[in-house]
């Protein structure tokens, strides 16, 4: 879905402006999570695109629902996104907007995926070595894949660092081929 988040870049270099300029990078990730899933919902999600549901009573419903976590500058990004068909790509927009915000922050989310299990003070070496090889904190996901046979896979941005026995093994058979 490169096209919502080409759309989606925009609003979130916007909102992280204004973040950043009035000093409420936190509340703006609250805003846009609580938002992204209110219009995930099924039943909110069924009325954005709906013709038979005008703009203002969309935004209605929506202000309803998120009344008290909506501050002004909330309430007036949600009625652009409305006005301009693009409420759909709040989910990509607080996404980008939590990756700029940690770029502010100097944290990188690292995505490890594990053979096994990772014991806590293996995860904590992990990430103090990829601290010092990025120069920056990391936030770590952590989860497991039996399919690497053994070792781990790390993503970080558009790194990826595969040292699994299945990565290994992939790229073996390519150099065997090529």
């Amino acid at each position: 879905m490169a096209e919502a988040i080409t759309i989606a870049r925009p609003y979130a270099e916007a909102v992280f402006r204004l973040a950043q300029g009035s000093g409420s990078l936190s509340l703006w990730s609250e805003i846009l999570g609580i938002v992204s899933s209110v219009i995930q919902e099924s039943q909110v999600n069924a009325l954005i695109g709906n013709p038979q549901i005008p703009s203002i009573k969309l935004r209605e419903i929506v202000f309803s629902i998120c009344d008290k976590e909506l501050n002004e500058d909330g309430r007036r990004l949600i009625s652009l996104l409305i006005e301009n068909g693009r409420l759909l790509v709040l989910p990509q927009i607080s996404e980008l907007y939590e990756q700029l915000k940690a770029q502010h922050e100097s944290v990188l989310e690292a995505e490890i995926v594990s053979a096994f299990p990772l014991e806590s003070y293996q995860l904590e070496k992990l990430i103090s070595v990829l601290e010092a090889k990025f120069q920056h904190k990391v936030k770590a996901q952590v989860s497991v894949d039996s399919g690497l046979i053994g070792g781990v896979k790390i993503e970080i941005g558009d790194q990826v660092i595969d040292s699994s026995v299945s990565g290994k093994l992939e790229a073996m058979a390519a150099t065997l081929k090529g």
